[in-house]
């Protein structure tokens, strides 16, 4: 994340004059050491949590402040994550100094431009290299027992937030008792598939707002790699399925089969838990990605009615055309497919999908 070139950065707002006051007596104990001018503290993003980040100029070049309220946020996961991948050669925020009690955080900055800025015709192919290449050696990283397990109550509660936050909040219906019993057998053999696949060390949410073009493609330095936080030890198909089946980014689906042939290939050769049949993985893939789809149009549902974060709206409809082709494609998941169509108002058309 780059330096801003403007000599007078907006101020900070703040709803909390103490913690305000907290933050600026925490950073001004570390200019001194660091060479901060904390005069340059500006906006750098954030996320959908009630993490904050902001940018700061330093003799040793721009940095990045994390504020992520005790109360709200337990950064812990944060660090360790983010030991563990630089100890793998990631390249992850460095941890250079941590006020754990008021959960204040000065890190490494990697650059400003996410993958979904930098994504175009051009260099598509060689980013999404870059990218399955850093999660074959992020899922390489011998984490079982160093993160919680993605088990079936977990993956479970996830998908609850279809019906709690997509089904009875956003589109404001009810299930009916049949369509109540049908989803939940979808949702028990999604579960049968996903708990039945190897297991690896899961980012979970490996996507291209968390991966930064921290350097040229192809360099060491790509991708830059946040929001690790959350990481789990799950499926191994889960991080493919979340940067090839991106909420942001719609890939043709024979892009998306090429991207998964090319990662199968260097995963084996990397001795990751792959089997020898591709066609198999693809599927792993096509079931782990629907449980993931569920959850997400339960996340962006929740993030607009609790949380006021109405943009992730707009990022509904790809997320349901996910959910629906997939679906509509296996055998047993026939009742999702017409219970996505219900919800959306929409007549299915054979072989459209």
């Amino acid at each position: 994340m780059s330096s801003s070139t403007s000599p007078t950065p907006p101020p900070i707002a703040w709803t909390d004059p103490q913690r305000q006051a907290a933050f600026e007596q925490w950073l001004g104990g570390l200019a001194p050491a660091h060479g901060i001018d904390q005069t340059t503290v500006r906006s750098a993003s954030a996320d959908a949590s009630f993490r904050r980040y902001f940018r700061v100029d330093t003799a040793h070049g721009p940095r990045i402040v994390m504020d992520a309220p005790p109360a709200q946020e337990d950064c812990s996961p944060f660090v360790h994550m983010a030991g563990l991948l630089r100890g793998a050669g990631l390249n992850a925020p460095e941890v250079i100094a941590w006020d754990e009690a008021r959960g204040f955080m000065l890190l490494s900055d990697l650059g400003d431009r996410t993958y979904l800025s930098a994504l175009d015709d051009g260099n598509a192919r060689a980013l999404y290299g870059d990218a399955l290449a850093a999660l074959v050696r992020l899922q390489g990283i011998a984490a079982e027992g160093l993160v919680p397990a993605y088990d079936r109550a977990l993956l479970a509660r996830e998908m609850q937030l279809f019906p709690d936050w997509y089904v009875a909040r956003h589109i404001g219906t009810e299930l009916s008792d049949d369509e109540a019993s049908k989803l939940a057998a979808c949702v028990g053999l999604i579960l049968e598939n996903n708990l039945a696949q190897p297991s690896v060390l899961v980012h979970r949410d490996y996507h291209s707002r968390n991966l930064m073009l921290s350097g040229e493609p192809g360099s060491a330095a790509n991708p830059g790699i946040l929001d690790f936080q959350d990481a789990v030890w799950g499926p191994i198909t889960y991080d493919v399925a979340s940067v090839l089946r991106d909420a942001y980014v719609e890939l043709d689906e024979e892009v998306q089969i090429d991207y998964a042939v090319r990662y199968w290939e260097r995963a084996r050769k990397a001795g990751l838990p792959v089997g020898e049949d591709f066609g198999a993985f693809w599927r792993d893939f096509e079931w782990m990605g629907l449980q993931r789809h569920l959850k997400v149009l339960g996340i962006f549902a929740r993030l607009s009615h609790r949380d006021g974060k109405d943009t992730y709206l707009n990022d509904l409809p790809l997320v349901w055309r996910y959910a629906h082709r997939v679906a509509s494609r296996y055998n047993g998941l026939g009742p999702l497919a017409h219970l996505l169509e219900r919800l959306a108002g929409t007549a299915r058309i054979e072989g459209f999908y």
